[in-house]
């Protein structure tokens, strides 16, 4: 077992929970590797098998065309506290050098579409072979089978695929995608949940297992409210309110509206109430809770013209003290300079080899009470190549006959 980096540990732990476990991960862009970078965070050896020429591909796959080094900056967001091993795997030497920590690792982890680890030699028949405790993790688009087996397993359209496109917006637009890759982040917190659980059941059995997740299992399961509902309706397809819609079965007042010097979040409270409390007579002739969702396009037609007489925090010193569920809707700056921004504590700094830096989000989990945050940042293209195959001898007991 490769000794764990102690700069991936936080000083006030005596130990980090997966401090022993080897990770080795072929996987590329963002699902995968958000599962390896939680994995990580929670104390795992994570090494990257990336190709000599050019690594992930996620390097070049920049943001804003921002760059730290040669690399990307999402690059660097998605993959800090790892190490990269370089390998060619289409040639025999290099293959057999990687199969030799396979068949240390405690996981493996992939997001090739189907059938390439297979023609590679690292399917999991032949893992399971080299390391029958091994715990085998792919990320796939939409599964090993059926249609849509071959489609590129992109996040949009994964979303464009699975109808979430049409939760968001108003009635009278288009489609509207999440502005995240959601379907990308999902799948890793996913495929990370199947990792430990298979790890659990491995200290209990010692067998190992392999765990499959797809982009479109994953965006389905985050509409499972949504789905569950349609499925139990009339036929009739989900409708987005025509004014200000936040959710397709949430009745008034759900949703966002401007105010004279911003936007405030409303949402669920009742009807009668907020006539009352924002001063608001015409309301009052929707206080039978039976008309929240019937004539919710009224109501909030309604609020859209009440709530712009006046700025937010008019309207929230009205509001939070009678427990009525609303927020202002901020944005970057001025979640980043709110006091509970701060109190989070949720950024930290990292550092290349070379010196550069890079403020990012640090991981959302606490242990003991503890936050986890490592300095080290993604690492070079091969930088640990020399250092990972000094430490398990890879070039001195390399069995010609693994297969």
């Amino acid at each position: 077992m490769a000794a764990h980096d102690p700069a991936s540990a936080s000083a006030t732990l005596e130990s980090m929970p997966l401090e022993g476990v080897f990770v080795v991960d072929f996987s590329q862009f963002l699902a995968g590797p958000s599962c390896s970078l939680r994995l990580a965070d929670l104390g795992a050896d994570v090494v990257k098998i990336e190709r000599p020429q050019g690594g992930d591909l996620c390097r070049q796959l920049s943001i804003s065309d921002q760059l730290l080094g040669n690399d990307s900056v999402l690059f660097h967001t998605i993959n800090r506290n790892k190490r990269s091993f370089a390998a060619d795997l289409k040639q025999a030497g290099d293959l057999r050098r990687v199969k030799a920590l396979v068949a240390r690792a405690d996981v493996v982890i992939h997001n090739f579409r189907p059938g390439v680890m297979e023609r590679l030699g690292l399917g999991y028949d032949v893992v399971r072979e080299l390391n029958p405790r091994v715990v085998y993790a792919n990320v796939t688009g939409y599964g090993e089978t059926g249609p849509w087996r071959d489609k590129p397993g992109q996040d949009l359209l994964a979303q464009s695929l699975s109808g979430i496109a049409w939760l968001s917006g108003d009635a009278a637009q288009g489609p509207v995608p999440v502005g995240v890759s959601i379907a990308d982040i999902v799948t890793g917190a996913h495929l990370a949940q199947g990792v430990l659980a298979a790890l659990v059941r491995r200290g209990v059995t010692g067998r190992g297992a392999r765990v499959e997740v797809s982009l479109m299992e994953s965006i389905l399961d985050v509409q499972f409210e949504q789905i569950t509902a349609w499925l139990r309706g009339d036929g009739a397809l989900p409708r987005r309110s025509a004014v200000n819609n936040a959710s397709v079965y949430g009745a008034a007042p759900y949703g966002i509206f401007a105010t004279s010097d911003g936007y405030l979040a409303i949402a669920m409270a009742p009807i009668g109430q907020l006539a009352r409390l924002l001063d608001c007579t015409p309301l009052e002739a929707f206080a039978d809770p039976a008309l929240s969702f019937a004539r919710r396009d009224d109501i909030k037609a309604l609020l859209r013209e009440h709530l712009r007489t006046h700025g937010t925090q008019h309207w929230l010193d009205l509001l939070e003290p009678a427990d009525i569920w609303c927020a202002q809707v901020q944005n970057y700056a001025e979640l980043i300079n709110h006091p509970g921004f701060a109190a989070l504590d949720m950024t930290q700094r990292v550092l290349t080899q070379e010196g550069a830096g890079l403020t990012t989000l640090r991981c959302p989990i606490r242990i003991d009470g503890a936050v986890l945050k490592s300095p080290r940042a993604a690492p070079a293209l091969g930088e640990h190549t020399q250092e990972l195959a000094a430490a398990f001898a890879l070039d001195e007991h390399i069995p010609e006959a693994m297969p």
